[in-house]
C-alpha cells in the first residue's frame, strides 16, 4: 500500500510539473559524470531570475508601454535581463521606434548593460484603424 502511495504522489508531482510546463528528469539534469550539475540550455520561456532582475525588466517593460507613441509591436518587444544585462528581442516599425524602445532600456538599466536584437519590419497587426 506504501509504494503505490508513493507511485502516486511521483506521477501527480510529475504531472504537475508537465502542466506547468516543466519536465522532471531524474539524472538527464542531474550530477554529470564530471560531477557538475548538468543545466537545461536556457531560453526565454525557461530562464530564471532572481528578484532584481524580475525588478528591472519590470521597471523597464513600465517605461516602453508608458510611451503612448509607441506601436503595439514595440509595446510587446521581448526582454531578458541576466545579472543585470538586457537584451531586447523583437520587432518594431521603424528606426525612431527601435532607438526609443533602446534608450528607455538603457535609461532604466544604464549604459552599456543593454543589447538590442530588435529588427525593423512591417506592422504585423492585423488590426486596422477606424476612422
Amino acid at each position: 500500500m506504501k509504494r503505490t502511495l508513493v507511485s502516486n504522489a511521483a506521477l501527480l508531482s510529475q504531472l504537475l510539473a508537465v502542466s506547468a510546463g516543466l519536465t522532471l528528469a531524474g539524472p538527464l539534469f542531474g550530477e554529470g559524470m564530471n560531477g557538475q550539475a548538468n543545466q537545461p540550455p536556457q531560453t526565454a520561456s525557461t530562464a530564471t531570475q532572481d528578484k532584481a532582475d524580475r525588478e528591472l525588466t519590470k521597471q523597464i517593460r513600465k517605461a516602453i508601454v508608458s510611451d503612448k507613441s509607441l506601436s503595439t509591436q514595440a509595446h510587446n518587444v521581448k526582454i531578458l535581463t541576466r545579472d543585470g544585462a538586457v537584451t531586447l528581442k523583437g520587432q518594431v516599425k521603424s528606426d525612431d521606434e527601435k532607438k526609443a524602445v533602446e534608450d528607455k532600456a538603457s535609461g532604466v538599466a544604464g549604459n552599456g548593460k543593454v543589447s538590442s536584437e530588435l529588427t525593423v519590419g512591417p506592422n504585423t497587426s492585423t488590426k486596422t484603424k477606424s476612422e
